[in-house]
């Protein structure tokens, strides 16, 4: 974990109020998909918690959604705009050898399984893709995983395009899944499943543990999302009110 300044070569729209940054920096802290970022803003007193969507020797690509003052201002940088990220947060999701794995993302959780079917395939294993959104408009990321040679469904709330439904509507029985997306989303699947791993979104303080702000309860005891998580495995989950 360390502070980098990483500069913007590219932040541009790609769906409605979601938008694709690419920036060149120092990405060795970052080991595996599903870890994430802290952005630091000016004129903003906490950080800005982004998954990493992709990563290679000296390339960061994030995705964000415009929903505040924050993100509204990361929307209005230009290309060779510096930022200063704190790189290699979270715990990332552990490749798991299993026949027809799938990997499950709603909105704005999508961007970190970009990057895990990457290394899925590195390692030999192909995974199915189902993505959820509320409708057409929304849509993103959808023929970047088809470049991959991955079979994609898509599932929108009104039917405006794929499938008119929910993404739990083209889970299969006994299949592992990786899952990233609200918690609603996040709930549903894991009642359709019988393992695999999901990573949680929660409001971060600090990023790295000493605030204990994003604490859940798990099986084993209460755990921080940011450095115990943002990934928990299906065994470890507890369901609150259920």
């Amino acid at each position: 974990m360390r502070d980098i300044n990483f500069k913007i070569i590219e932040n541009k729209k790609i769906a409605r109020d979601i938008y694709k940054m690419i920036l060149a920096g120092d990405t060795s802290d970052i080991k595996n998909p599903g870890q994430f970022v802290n952005v630091k803003l000016p004129f903003q007193y906490l950080r800005r918690p982004l998954s990493v969507c992709d990563y290679n020797d000296g390339e960061l690509t994030l995705i964000y959604k415009t929903v505040g003052s924050g993100t509204n201002f990361m929307s209005t940088l230009k290309n060779g705009d510096v930022l200063s990220i704190l790189s290699g947060l979270g715990n990332g999701y552990e490749i798991i050898k299993s026949d027809e794995p799938v990997l499950i993302g709603g909105g704005v959780g999508i961007p970190p399984l970009y990057a895990l079917a990457k290394r899925l395939i590195e390692n030999n294993i192909r995974p199915e893709i189902i993505l959820g959104f509320n409708n057409f408009e929304d849509v993103f990321f959808e023929e970047e995983f088809k470049a991959l040679d991955l079979n994609v469904k898509i599932a929108t709330l009104d039917g405006s395009y794929g499938s008119k439904g929910l993404v739990t509507d083209f889970i299969k029985n006994n299949q592992y899944a990786y899952a990233c997306g609200p918690l609603a989303m996040l709930k549903a699947v894991y009642k359709k499943i019988h393992d695999g791993q999901f990573s949680f979104e929660a409001r971060m303080g600090c990023g790295f543990g000493v605030c204990m702000g994003c604490s859940m309860k798990t099986n084993s005891g209460f755990k921080r999302i940011c450095t115990d998580g943002p990934v928990f495995k299906y065994s470890e989950i507890i369901w609150e009110n259920d």
